[in-house]
């Protein structure tokens, strides 16, 4: 599912204008987005939680040329699923 589907899933579940549902997950990501910046994690409970790490400069190799090269303090999200959503996968998997 991309971001144009979870609208249109959104708008036709909820009954709301493309516009209104357009808005609704523009302010999820953006919410979202704002708490990675400022270092807080996001959890959604039973489904999953969003955390960054924080990487520290180190030596990397450029691999076509074999060159060194700095790589700059860095820091990433990662996504960590959540026990429910597990479970519900799995026993999707075991019904089939």
């Amino acid at each position: 599912m991309n971001k144009h589907e979870l609208i249109q899933a959104l708008k036709e579940k909820a009954k709301l204008p493309r516009q209104e549902a357009y808005e609704v997950i523009e302010l999820f990501f953006a919410g979202m987005t704002n708490a990675f910046i400022k270092g807080e994690r996001v959890e959604i409970r039973g489904f999953c939680s969003f955390f960054t790490k924080n990487y520290k400069p180190y030596i990397g190799r450029n691999p076509k040329t074999g060159e060194k090269v700095q790589i700059s303090a860095k820091r990433l999200p990662f996504f960590k699923c959540g026990k429910e959503l597990k479970e519900r996968v799995d026993s999707s998997l075991k019904r089939k």
